[in-house]
């Protein structure tokens, strides 16, 4: 099986999908239309080559997933409730054009603070929680004796203890359960074209919901990279430079996982199989069985950005006609 190349995210009510140079988002309205969004995709860093080493290219996937995701999200948020009730109709049909135009730049910029705000105080918190406090909480042990070595070995425990409890949290809420759902119906999409199926509502329901470069294996990944890593500050001296240093190396943290699951997400390797059995795992909790009206939206985001017909054809000799698909 060789990769599409395609990646995505489960929004409100909907899918992005991202493809080379452009992502999509589809989304369900409320009267039950798929809206449907492209856009170009362009480097928040620039395309200068540096960005494509390895390591620093991970860093770089990092921060841009988390800011194209929030801004879908939003985007989600927005079309699947209410985009606009009467009173704020009635507002607008007083303006002229040059004051809708200006209250939409102003709205415009309103959102792109909003958005690098919500990304900046993710990664706080998640870097916060999930990287410093467990070294905070493992020192306590250092009061009986413990040492360096012993405190990193409980760092792991308590940081896979905090990630697992996370994941079971959040995936017992009701709320976010559709989330999941949408969640499945994108790794279905993309493991049926990658597995040489047709993209109908049929086959995408009858393909796994699990996949291997998923946004959950990654920060599953996470975890383990930076456990293995931490065991370096066990020679530093003094307690802020070791907090300080884990701090430091979140983005070759980053960096190195994001190495690892594009290695495995593009070889069919038994070590491969193997390393990827945890992250899959960890699916479970943020993937459910989505509804054939979900497989339509997903579908509909990965035809806005991927030629799946010429993929089939290309990676496994399949000729799939316009025809063929409409009577699936």
């Amino acid at each position: 099986m060789r990769s599409s190349n395609i990646g995505g995210q489960a929004v409100m009510e909907g899918i992005m999908m991202r493809h080379k140079d452009k992502y999509s988002i589809a989304v369900r309205r409320p009267d039950k239309e798929i809206e449907l969004k492209v856009e170009d995709y362009k480097c928040i860093f620039g395309n200068g080559k540096l960005w494509k080493k390895p390591i620093i290219r991970g860093v770089v996937s990092f921060v841009e997933s988390l800011v194209i995701g929030t801004k879908c999200l939003m985007f989600s948020a927005e079309i699947a409730g209410d985009e606009e009730d009467e009173e704020e109709a009635k507002k607008n049909q007083q303006l002229t054009a040059e004051e809708l135009e200006a209250k939409k730049v102003k709205e415009d910029k309103q959102f792109r603070w909003l958005l690098y705000g919500t990304v900046a105080v993710s990664v706080v918190i998640s870097v916060a929680a999930f990287m410093l406090l467990p070294y905070a909480l493992a020192s306590l042990i250092r009061k009986v004796g413990a040492s360096e070595v012993l405190v990193t070995i409980a760092e792991a425990f308590v940081k896979m203890a905090l990630f697992m409890g996370y994941m079971l949290l959040i995936s017992r809420m009701k709320d976010i359960q559709r989330t999941f759902m949408y969640h499945g119906a994108e790794h279905k999409c993309i493991n049926c074209v990658e597995h040489g199926l047709p993209l109908t509502v049929e086959n995408v329901l009858k393909s796994s919901r699990l996949h291997r470069r998923c946004g959950t294996s990654f920060l599953f990944l996470v975890m383990l990279v930076s456990i293995f890593l931490h065991f370096i500050f066990v020679l530093v001296p003094g307690y802020w430079m070791r907090l300080f240093g884990r701090l430091l190396m979140v983005p070759i943290v980053a960096g190195v996982s994001f190495e690892i699951i594009q290695w495995a997400g593009r070889t069919d390797s038994k070590f491969a199989e193997i390393m990827s059995k945890p992250g899959l795992a960890m699916q479970k909790f943020t993937t459910k069985e989505p509804t054939a009206d979900m497989a339509e939206v997903a579908i509909k985001a990965v035809e806005a950005v991927f030629d799946w017909r010429a993929y089939l054809k290309e990676e496994f000799g399949l000729d799939v006609p316009l025809a063929e698909e409409k009577e699936s």
